[in-house]
């Protein structure tokens, strides 16, 4: 029982070290696309600043139960993703819980909170909210199964579907990565993230000046802290998920921001040079070039 608790408290100081650091992340994020777009851009701790600002509002709007229970169930989504995989291999306090989760664990937190986002907007009785609900859904089941057939991949290659085995298979150096062992797989699992990180081109679910509406304005006063607070942990915790699936984890601090923050800015990139997609065109991609990738993925680990 005493480990128990040692644990629980060491998993709070490192949801509390992620937090921040996807916050951060956030803000330089924010900046770095001003630049190349020839603006100023606002400070890097402009997502604290905007986090403040709206935890103290208070709404008198009611939409219902579940309504409430969305933004939490997404914030649960990001927890839960979070809790049960390692975030430094080999320093027992950034453990977490992995050794009481695996891959399919993770891959159900992950839609979780997509799930409890498409029924809060559900129950808001707004008229878009059909729209919002079908293309998020739409897009997040599409890039689910790429990454799937990534994580099979995986799982027939190490024999295993604990993160932290396989983050242990991939230690040694460079060679050991997946990356460089399955390439592949890896290949599909990042395009795969691409998707799972709703960056443009594929940010329709929210669709910015294109739909005038949707959760940030729905979800307004304190609800929307929980949003904003949750986008940050929720990157943040699939960045290392990915970063331990196919780049080697990291075993102290620095790796795992070079990492991670190196990761993100592909998504970054790829945001600010190219359009959003379709609904259309976002599921035929999906299900085109990284479906076939994870296929042709699991067929070279398992004959």
């Amino acid at each position: 029982m005493e480990n128990f608790w040692t644990t629980l408290l060491y998993a709070f100081i490192s949801m509390f070290i992620i937090f921040n650091y996807g916050m951060v992340l956030g803000g330089v994020v924010y900046k770095i696309i001003a630049r190349v777009h020839g603006r100023f851009g606002p400070p890097v701790w402009q997502p604290y600043i905007n986090l403040v600002k709206v935890m103290g509002v208070r709404t008198a709007i009611s939409h219902g139960i579940m309504f409430w229970l969305g933004p939490v169930f997404r914030f649960t989504g990001g927890i839960g993703l979070f809790l049960f995989m390692p975030v430094l291999f080999g320093v027992p306090w950034m453990q977490n819980f992995s050794f009481s989760g695996d891959l399919l664990l993770v891959i159900y937190f992950i839609f979780f909170g997509q799930l409890g986002m498409a029924l809060g907007a559900a129950e808001s009785g707004h008229p878009y909210s059909p729209m919002g609900i079908m293309r998020g859904l739409s897009q997040v089941t599409a890039s689910e199964v790429p990454f799937a057939l990534a994580v099979i991949a995986l799982a027939a290659q190490h024999g295993t579907l604990s993160i932290t085995e396989i983050v242990a298979a991939q230690q040694g150096g460079i060679a050991n990565w997946n990356i460089v062992t399955n390439p592949v797989a890896t290949l599909a699992g990042m395009m795969a993230f691409l998707g799972m990180m709703m960056h443009a081109p594929f940010n329709l679910h929210i669709a910015p000046q294109e739909i005038p509406i949707g959760p940030p304005t729905e979800y307004q006063s304190n609800f929307l802290s929980y949003m904003q607070a949750n986008r940050a942990f929720f990157a943040s915790a699939k960045l290392i998920l990915f970063m331990n699936l196919f780049f080697g984890g990291a075993t102290n601090i620095p790796v795992l921001v070079g990492k991670t923050f190196s990761l993100y800015m592909i998504t970054v990139f790829i945001g600010v040079v190219n359009p959003r997609f379709t609904l259309e065109n976002s599921i035929r991609w999906f299900i085109r070039i990284p479906t076939v990738t994870g296929i042709i993925a699991v067929l070279i680990y398992t004959f």
